[in-house]
């Protein structure tokens, strides 16, 4: 009777397993396109038979049956970190090599946009009055093609300036993301700690956290450490951006704009004050290209890139009116300037043509006669020592090189995140093909407990009801 009995609960057991494992699967199932989702296998063990003074004695006895004892995520740690890793180099590179694409799509070089185009067409035209320095036309087409020198180098100027602009201000965007993805990270936490304090199940929680530690590594970087409690510690820098449930918040600082030549920081707002160490993430790579201009051409992209424009303005500016001076207007007047800089702004920003018309040109001598030398002079400004056409072309080359450098980091350190996440989703991604495997020997395993527990409670049947009533009649 006692054998009897227990082989009920065996069979019991196989159908509570085999049904927690259909569960299990169907859960796997129904979310193989969820992003982040992890899938999940149902832990069991077998339950050994118990000796009892009845059955002493017995040779040989079966076990109870199987217990569940979870439900395990099949996710790997060391996988993950990979991921964190790769995301943060990724999304460095990738802002890197978006502002450096921008910065050298907007020279418009080579090509009749770009202001070597417009600095050949303006030595040209002075090459033209050389030869013509009584025509009207000749020095009207100079001072148009000045202009759009000058136009072109403020509108540069300006663009680099709203890209800088634009750069810190989609970073302080992804800062507010950083601080809400710390708050949640700390919030679940709590609850997963809950959990699995109660002996509770925090898979779906694990997937949700693990989603935002990736999110802090591509706007961050930064580091995680898993406490024997299961929480997680988020590390920028090595402090701590999220300690068990409590999250600390980082603010954007520094320079409001690129005419401060101040540097963008990332500053604790609570705790130990000071400055954000980044390894890597968007906003790490925001704050490179954000950085100031430096002596030697090594700072920030669009800093360095307005500098080279001031750089071209001040040159052109400086070599057109050491020898436009030399000459006399029409008006009999000697020294004058050709380019003006306004004071107040950036020496790109402020270039103007001085001269109206054709009657501010020097095109005499002192004399008052024509004179073509200067218009001459002035011609060949563009392939002389210290040109501005020279710094031009080393600046634009500069970009190129960066830009060219920058997109095949993008592309390799992306290639990497896109291995990671391959051998990531290889241990943690659901295949369906293997669930439905799965979800047929679960189903053949509860029809076969099933059968059993049928088979036991006829045999119960017979004891109980049919057991002595044999020769009766």
């Amino acid at each position: 009777m006692v054998s009897t009995f227990g082989s009920l609960a065996t069979a019991y057991s196989g159908l509570a397993a085999a049904r927690a494992g259909i569960d299990v699967t169907g859960q796997n199932i129904a979310n193989a396109g969820t992003a982040g989702y992890t899938r999940q296998r149902v832990t069991q063990n077998s339950i050994p038979a118990t000796q009892t003074g009845f059955m002493r004695g017995t040779a040989a006895l079966a076990g109870q049956g199987v217990s569940v004892d979870g439900i395990a995520r099949l996710a790997s740690l060391t996988l993950d970190v990979g991921v964190r890793v790769a995301a943060g180099s990724s999304a460095y590179a990738d802002a890197r090599a978006t502002a450096l694409s921008a910065l050298e799509t907007g020279l418009h070089e080579p090509g009749k946009d770009g202001l070597s185009a417009k600095l050949d067409a303006f030595w040209s035209s002075w090459s033209e009055l050389a030869s013509h320095p009584d025509d009207p036309g000749a020095a009207s087409a100079v001072l148009g093609a000045a202009g759009t020198v000058a136009s072109a180098l403020v509108a540069g100027s300006k663009a680099v300036d709203a890209q800088w602009s634009s750069v810190r201000g989609t970073a302080a965007g992804q800062v507010t993301q950083l601080n809400d993805a710390a708050k949640q990270v700390a919030d679940l936490n709590g609850r997963i700690r809950t959990a699995l304090a109660s002996g509770g199940t925090a898979n779906e929680l694990l997937d949700q956290r693990d989603q935002l530690t990736e999110q802090i590594a591509t706007l961050a970087g930064g580091t995680t450490r898993t406490n024997a409690d299961g929480t997680v510690d988020v590390l920028l820098g090595g402090n701590p951006l999220v300690q068990g449930t409590d999250a600390r918040a980082v603010a954007l600082g520094g320079g409001e704009r690129l005419a401060d030549g101040a540097a963008v920081t990332l500053t604790w707002t609570s705790g130990t004050a000071g400055a954000v160490s980044l390894s890597g993430g968007s906003i790490g790579g925001a704050l490179a290209v954000l950085a100031p201009a430096n002596g030697n051409g090594t700072g920030g992209a669009l800093a360095q890139a307005a500098a080279s424009y001031d750089a071209v303005a001040t040159q052109l500016a400086a070599t057109v009116n050491a020898v436009h001076a030399t000459g006399t207007t029409p008006a009999g007047t000697t020294g004058t300037a050709f380019f003006a800089l306004a004071t107040g702004v950036p020496a790109a920003q402020g270039l103007s043509v001085v001269p109206t018309d054709g009657s501010g040109l020097a095109t005499r001598n002192a004399a008052g006669q024509l004179d073509d030398s200067f218009a001459d002079a002035l011609s060949r400004l563009g392939t002389g020592p210290g040109a501005a056409d020279t710094t031009w072309a080393t600046f634009v080359a500069g970009v190129g090189t960066a830009s060219r450098s920058a997109a095949t980091e993008s592309t390799l350190t992306g290639l990497a995140l896109t291995n990671a996440r391959t051998q990531q989703q290889s241990s943690a991604g659901v295949d369906l093909d293997e669930e439905n495997v799965n979800l047929l020997s679960y189903q053949h395993a509860y029809q076969g407990a099933a059968r059993v527990l049928t088979a036991v409670d006829e045999m119960l049947d017979t004891i109980i009801n049919r057991v002595g009533l044999v020769g009766r009649g």
